[in-house]
């Protein structure tokens, strides 16, 4: 009860300043003042920008959409890496889900965690389903943490088709690019296990310790590096040419590349994941003038 009243306040806060909201944020994440004058960490600097950059270029709310994402993708003549897509609504009392495959992914496109997995519609609550996904419209998503540029983002429910084995998510590589350069990837394996392996490397597959996690592992600690994994770097590059600063995130299935989305605020530039000198590096990357 009292993180919901939080919350409510923090929302009201934005709708006030979301300034204001934002120093709050920083201030109770990590302890210390933001420097919103002369930014210098990634946390910073991605506060920085989605109070100034962000929500005065449209493209931000586009590409922020999983919508309107598909035309940009598109448009870079990348198509062939859309997730296919069975469907769109409006609300979920529009999804006839005995119309739908056995398997399936619905999604809200204006946040994150908005997500509903479907590998067999046998298992699958549709009430329940629907009941959630009437919840989640009714989040102003944007206001908790003054993410100003999904605020105006048409709400629509996607459905695309599922791209998992059926037993495992498959591994996601978020890939970090700067300036219209993809300089590091965090590849995301084990997702559905409680040890959810977080590695940054680079685009010549050296471990980056990043992030604390990576701290805890020994030297010279690797993983395969994915056949194809230069090419999705190449994809990255592509898709971010317009951007100061853009996480591509992507999934590779059996050889074959998917896009998932462009997030231009990781944690909401609240991640305590990453070292101080992980924090420095990668905000040492953005310039924000």
């Amino acid at each position: 009860m009292f993180k919901f009243i939080i919350d409510k306040v923090l929302c009201l806060i934005t709708i006030i300043s979301p300034t204001l909201n934002t120093k709050i944020l920083f201030k109770r994440r990590f302890g210390i003042k933001i420097n919103l004058k002369n930014p210098k960490t990634f946390n910073e600097k991605i506060s920085w920008m989605k109070l100034y950059e962000y929500p005065n270029k449209k493209i931000y709310s586009e590409c922020a959409d999983k919508v309107l994402v598909r035309d940009y993708v598109r448009k870079l003549g990348l198509e062939e890496i859309l997730i296919p897509q069975i469907g769109i609504y409006n609300t979920a009392k529009d999804i006839n889900f005995s119309e739908l495959p056995n398997s399936f992914v619905l999604k809200w496109n204006f946040g994150w965690g908005y997500n509903i997995i479907c590998k067999s519609k046998e298992d699958l609550d549709i009430n329940k389903t629907i009941n959630k996904l009437n919840k989640w419209e009714k989040s102003k998503f944007y206001l908790k943490s003054s993410e100003m540029h999904y605020k105006n983002i048409d709400k629509k429910i996607i459905c695309e088709k599922y791209i998992g084995n059926g037993k495992s998510l498959p591994d996601d590589y978020k890939i970090y690019c700067f300036n219209g350069k993809a300089e590091y990837v965090m590849v995301c394996s084990e997702r559905e296990s409680e040890h959810t392996k977080f590695c940054f490397f680079d685009r010549d597959w050296n471990l980056c310790r990043i992030n604390k996690q990576s701290l805890r592992f020994p030297k010279n600690y690797t993983i395969t590096k994915p056949k194809n994994m230069d090419k999705m770097f190449k994809y990255a590059d592509l898709l971010s040419k317009e951007f100061k600063f853009v996480r591509v995130d992507l999934y590779n299935v059996d050889g074959k590349i998917y896009f998932g989305e462009l997030t231009f605020t990781p944690s909401s530039g609240l991640d305590l994941g990453y070292t101080k000198k992980g924090d420095i590096l990668l905000g040492s990357k953005i310039n924000i003038i």
